[in-house]
């Protein structure tokens, strides 16, 4: 399945408390038992303005699906074409 990357803006995120990322972090997990095994969270940077979310998913309807079910944006979601790390530049 494709991998994406999911832009959230949400105003002051990165001061929110450990508990509310909890409670963020299972209802997401509720909503995607409930959208099925075609989608899933692999994890998220959260910075001060923005959180960005890396998927799996088998597209992006799922992933907007997703978003709306949370009450939270999905303001950008684009596929990843391919992964390069520092091993990409040993021969």
């Amino acid at each position: 399945m494709p991998k994406f990357i999911i832009e959230r803006n949400m105003a002051s995120v990165g001061g929110a408390s450990r508990s509310d990322l909890q409670e963020t972090a299972e209802k997401s997990n509720d909503v995607l038992r409930d959208l099925g095994p075609k989608i899933q969270w692999l994890h998220s940077f959260v910075t001060k303005d923005k959180i960005y979310c890396v998927y799996i998913a088998a597209s992006e309807d799922l992933i907007r699906q997703h978003a709306e079910r949370m009450g939270i944006p999905a303001d950008e979601i684009v596929e990843v074409k391919t992964v390069i790390d520092p091993t990409t530049a040993e021969q």
